[in-house]
């Protein structure tokens, strides 16, 4: 249902990096990239994170409560998403953990302080 998210970022090369290393582990890369925009995904037929300079050349900020959630197929792989973004520069927004008894997620904020969640469902 949702084509692509975008978040803001005041140095392009680092956002690809973090997020490409970051996501690679479930199946992203690099698909499209244009002068201040970078799309990282599985490919353009699927939901996209997409990464940029914002338009009005303005200080990216990010709202609260706006997160980026990424389903995982186990808890294991939640565990393992969110040390990988803690080995990647992240900072520790809620440890991996239940926090319903159908919720399991870890959450981080990349270092331009968007926040982004893995989760297993079930």
């Amino acid at each position: 249902m949702i084509g692509y998210v975008t978040i803001g970022t005041t140095d392009m090369d680092k956002a690809k990096s973090f997020w490409l290393q970051l996501l690679e582990p479930l199946g992203a890369k690099l698909i499209m990239e244009m002068d201040r925009i970078a799309f990282i995904g599985t490919g353009m037929d699927k939901s996209v994170l997409a990464v940029c300079i914002p338009f009005d050349e303005q200080a990216p900020h990010r709202g609260n409560g706006n997160m980026l959630a990424f389903p995982m197929e186990t808890r294991e792989g939640v565990d393992a998403q969110h040390a990988k973004g803690m080995e990647l520069g992240a900072t520790d927004e809620g440890a991996p953990g239940e926090r319903m008894p159908t919720f399991y997620g870890g959450y981080i904020r990349d270092p331009d302080g968007n926040k982004a969640v893995f989760y297993k469902m079930g």
